[in-house]
């Protein structure tokens, strides 16, 4: 590579998945680029993130694009395929000590969220990507103050950082990638022309899965979109890949606006004496075996409990469980504090959850379902013991 020097030149240093690239990345490029008065800057795409596996994942080759359409109307900006071309998992430090060698009399600023600041200790070689550059942090929308975090950072770490003064939207990568894997157009999130080639090359589209969709009405099709969504950023809790628990969230109603007569339901026996408001998890696991071809059983049987739940739920089936009583527009008694228990333990939040819905049942005056019952004695005993 050429080097050209300008005496202490400022570079900015972009590293991440963007999987994929979103607006609030350019944005935040864009903020720190013009309030450190850099003269030239590098996006470099991850070829593989050691934070971030078990992740939907586009391509390299499609990510190193996204990011040049993204970036591409920047001046003295180079989308970098330094990372990509070496493989393997991607170390910031390894970046940062190439990009010193290749400017040694420029000063160099590394970019990052609130979010990654907030961990940053837990980097590899920490040190060592402070003796190349200076953090530069953005906030965004709901994180915690880069405060916080800065202080942390004084108490272990001697090296410099810039706090941008640009707090960013809430926009996550994730309900980006469920929203494009289930056939939803992702233009509000992304720049337009990431979106419209994540469009045309289907990138994340998930064909199954957007077909099932096609099968709701719009309110019933956005709660299954925010369930998947929970899923999603959650399912590292619960040791599960991503595509796993989407698959399991996106099918979970398919079948809830279906007669059981219907002609996709060919062959579908309905059990008897099951509540009205439960059968579709029965229709749905049957819908998403035999005509969608899903043969993970504990996918299956994650969307055959949803509602009832069972004694001895998997991780997976509480997940989604949960992730359909507590999506972000539900909206009961007591609700914000099962929320709260979520967040902090998923077992514990299963427990909780399956006390609320038995004991509601029972103030009702409402049929109790065997499988309901049997799930709270069952996390009762296991609570006990």
């Amino acid at each position: 590579m050429l080097k050209i020097y300008t005496l202490n030149m400022k570079i900015l240093i972009f590293g991440g998945a963007f999987n994929p690239v979103h607006k609030e990345h350019v944005n935040m490029f864009a903020a720190a680029f013009n309030a450190i008065g850099c003269g030239k800057a590098f996006v470099i795409p991850t070829a593989v993130s050691p934070h971030k596996s078990g992740q939907m994942q586009a391509s390299p080759e499609q990510r190193l694009k996204m990011c040049s359409l993204a970036f591409g109307g920047f001046k003295n900006t180079v989308v970098s395929d330094y990372e990509i071309k070496n493989g393997g998992a991607s170390y910031s430090y390894i970046t940062c000590e190439h990009f010193k060698e290749l400017y040694p009399q420029d000063e160099l600023y590394f970019l990052m969220g609130a979010d990654m600041f907030a961990t940053f200790g837990s980097w590899k070689n920490p040190s060592r990507i402070l003796a190349c550059a200076t953090l530069a942090v953005c906030a965004r929308e709901g994180e915690e103050p880069v405060t916080k975090s800065l202080k942390n950072f004084n108490n272990n770490f001697s090296g410099s950082v810039n706090i941008i003064n640009y707090t960013g939207a809430k926009v996550s990568s994730t309900a980006v990638r469920v929203k494009a894997a289930l056939g939803y157009d992702i233009s509000a999130d992304v720049p337009q022309l990431v979106a419209q080639y994540a469009a045309t090359n289907g990138v994340y589209l998930n064909k199954k899965l957007a077909e099932a969709q096609t099968f709701l009405k719009p309110k019933r099709a956005a709660h299954t979109l925010r369930v998947a969504v929970m899923a999603a950023k959650n399912c590292s809790r619960v040791n599960c890949s991503e595509l796993t628990a989407v698959t399991a969230a996106a099918l979970h109603d398919a079948a809830k606006n279906l007669p059981t007569d219907s002609p996709l339901l060919k062959g579908f026996t309905p059990p008897q004496d099951v509540p009205d408001p439960v059968m579709h998890q029965y229709s749905g696991a049957y819908l998403a075996e035999n005509y969608f071809g899903i043969k993970d059983p504990d996918i299956i049987n994650a969307i055959r409990y949803h509602t009832s739940g069972r004694a001895g739920m998997s991780p997976l089936e509480k997940l989604i469980f949960l992730c359909d009583m507590l999506e972000e527009d539900r909206n009961f008694d007591g609700i914000d504090a099962l929320r709260a228990a979520f967040y902090r333990s998923i077992d514990d939040c299963f427990y909780l959850s399956a006390e609320h819905q038995y004991k509601y049942l029972l103030s009702t005056g409402s049929p109790v379902y065997y499988l309901t019952e049997q799930a709270y004695e069952y996390e009762l005993n296991r609570r006990k013991n």
